[in-house]
C-alpha cells in the first residue's frame, strides 16, 4: 500500500556531494521514523541516518559531519544530504519509513528498492 521511491544518486569523485530524496506515498496515516541504509560490495548493510517525526537526528560514525538527513513531512519525503564523498561511501542507498496506515497504533516498515552511489578516487 506504500511506495518509497529513492532518486538522486549518481557518480562523483572523492569531494563531492550528492543529494538523495527518498519519497513515500500511498495509504499513509502518519509517518515515525524516516532513515537510509547503505550496502557497499563485500560489505554488511549500515544503518546511515536516522530522523525521528520530530526531526531528531542519528547518524552512523562513519558518516557524521558529512552527511545531513532531513524530512519534509508536508511532502512524506526524507533526505540525505552526502559532503566530502569518499570512495568508501560506495553503495546502494535505500530508504526506509515506519508507516501508520490508519489511527491504530500499528506501524509497517516499508523500503524502497535503493540507489547507486559511485565515488571514484
Amino acid at each position: 500500500q506504500v511506495q518509497l521511491v529513492e532518486s538522486g544518486g549518481g557518480s562523483v569523485q572523492a569531494g563531492g556531494s550528492l543529494r538523495l530524496s527518498c519519497a513515500a506515498s500511498g495509504s499513509i496515516f502518519s509517518i515515525n521514523d524516516m532513515g537510509w541504509y547503505r550496502q557497499g560490495p563485500g560489505k554488511q548493510r549500515e544503518l546511515v541516518a536516522i530522523i525521528t517525526s520530530g526531526g531528531s537526528t542519528n547518524y552512523a560514525d562513519s558518516v557524521k559531519g558529512r552527511f545531513t538527513i532531513s524530512r519534509d513531512n508536508a511532502k512524506n519525503t526524507v533526505y540525505l544530504q552526502m559532503n566530502s564523498l569518499k570512495p568508501e561511501d560506495t553503495a546502494v542507498y535505500s530508504c526506509y519509513s515506519d508507516v501508520r496506515r490508519d489511527a491504530r497504533q500499528i506501524y509497517y516498515r516499508s523500503w524502497g528498492l535503493g540507489t547507486q552511489v559511485t565515488v571514484s578516487s
